[in-house]
């Protein structure tokens, strides 16, 4: 018999189901007072088990939510089972009671800090102990593409002890719905905190508005326009925590190039792009390679083509929109006529008959905004204040830089990069595979939704 998803929550009502200011106010009031009976009572440690064992269920293959997620997500999704697969598997992975422990620990300083007051070991001097609490009611306004930062939200909510309200834009609810559902399967109670409903972002403000009036803290992922608009709706004692518009670039130094290790990089190279078929906040949109006439970056550039091209049979891109694969081809039509007339400084290579990869080469460090969908630049540059200054335009907006480097580089450049902006530096390969205690925007990820109560003696 075919495992049958059970209807707990509004997604579950299927993308057609309409809804009401009263339905939203009743899940309002019923997660409230859920979470005083189930979430507020819990401590630290039982919650983290819970979490641990729903994420060690995911990584089995016999599991039913993890067979729905690979089985059915391709057509919900639209990105390919191998792609959905590698993505799941490293956010459970990372889903480790040691690595929720360390979280807490960063975040908060102490292990029981939500559970009691208490002092950490350098506030021993200070006679005082401190409670961190959670919200009662959280709203998270989900981005549209990618399922892990939903699912991540939904990770933090309830350790600090939060009801949730997941608002997913229109077709996004799935893989997010089938968490909430792994998590009532491990532990009814806890599921019960949880509700997931999707509608068009912006065009259902009325219940957006009651969400609003219900909610202590509203977190939100989107376009810069989105989170304004949102900000300007919401009560003047709700928290906000916004997270916008973002890109990633990755850096390689000529010391990097040397050798076999080429080909080793290109791989991991290749790992970042395909990785979320590049849809992420932390995919690259441009690979900066340090030039010094023996044309490095060029080589770089052929050599990830032929890498994406040997990825594409055994990682496939997913289905894109008509309007996305009119972009990517009309991107390429442009970039065509270039390198017909600069040869020297403009190449691409794409694949044959379909829009599933580019590599574009260009002797310019000016950064360039990719139409993503494995569609990469590689970029000439002398040095990393050329690149810097090519990649002025969006310092305000960059999350990770993926960074390819000597040993004895790695300290300088990372000091360079983290004063220069950056807010996370990691090594190309692992861009789209932050650790469970990333600084999402170089923000706390526990310290914004909690509120503190010290307590001197």
């Amino acid at each position: 018999m075919a495992f049958e998803i059970p209807n707990y929550f509004m997604a579950d009502l299927g993308p057609e189901a309409e809804f009401t200011t009263q339905m939203v106010t009743e899940a309002c009031l019923t997660l409230r007072r859920n979470g005083e009976h189930y979430l507020k009572t819990r401590d630290t440690a039982a919650i983290i088990r819970v979490l641990s064992l729903t994420a060690e269920n995911w990584l089995e293959d016999d599991y039913p939510f993890r067979k729905i997620a690979l089985g059915r997500g391709p057509l919900e999704t639209g990105f390919a089972r191998e792609v959905l697969q590698a993505g799941l598997d490293h956010f459970f992975g990372q889903l480790t009671g040691e690595n929720l422990e360390d979280l807490l620990l960063q975040e908060l300083g102490h292990l029981k800090r939500l559970d009691r007051p208490c002092a950490a070991r350098c506030e021993a001097g200070a006679n005082k102990e401190s409670l961190a609490t959670g919200p009662d009611l959280i709203t998270h306004y989900a981005a549209g593409n990618v399922p892990v930062p939903a699912m991540m939200s939904m990770v933090l909510g309830l350790l600090v002890r939060s009801s949730q309200f997941v608002k997913c834009a229109r077709g996004a609810s799935f893989i997010p719905r089938l968490f909430a559902h792994s998590l009532y399967t491990t532990d009814a109670k806890l599921g019960s905190c949880l509700e997931i409903a999707e509608w068009k972002g912006g065009k259902e403000k009325h219940l957006e508005d009651v969400l609003h009036q219900h909610s202590e803290c509203v977190t939100a992922t989107g376009s810069d326009e989105t989170l304004d608009a949102i900000r300007h709706r919401l009560p003047g004692r709700t928290r906000f925590l916004g997270y916008g518009h973002q890109v990633s670039f990755g850096y390689v130094t000529l010391e990097a190039m040397g050798g076999h290790q080429v080909k080793r990089l290109v791989r991991a190279a290749a790992d970042d792009v395909i990785a979320w078929d590049q849809l992420g906040c932390l995919s690259p949109h441009v690979f900066y390679v340090e030039n010094d006439g023996r044309e490095q970056a060029l080589r770089f550039a052929e050599l990830l083509a032929d890498e994406l091209e040997k990825r594409e049979k055994a990682v496939p891109r997913g289905e894109v929109s008509k309007r996305a694969a009119a972009e990517i081809a009309s991107r390429r039509s442009m970039y065509e006529v270039r390198s017909a007339h600069m040869p020297d400084t403009v190449r691409h290579w794409c694949s044959e008959g379909n829009t599933d990869w580019t590599v574009v080469y260009e002797n310019d460090p000016l950064f360039q905004l990719s139409c993503l969908n494995r569609f990469i630049y590689v970029k000439a540059t002398p040095t990393l204040d050329d690149a810097f200054k090519g990649a002025e335009m969006v310092r305000e907006h960059v999350s990770t830089v993926g960074l390819a480097c000597a040993e004895d580089e790695k300290e300088e450049l990372a000091r360079r990069l983290a004063r220069w902006g950056a807010t996370r530096i990691c090594p190309i390969g692992r861009m789209q595979k932050p650790p469970l205690t990333w600084r999402h925007d170089g923000r706390p990820l526990l310290g914004d939704l909690v509120r503190w109560t010290d307590w001197e003696l």
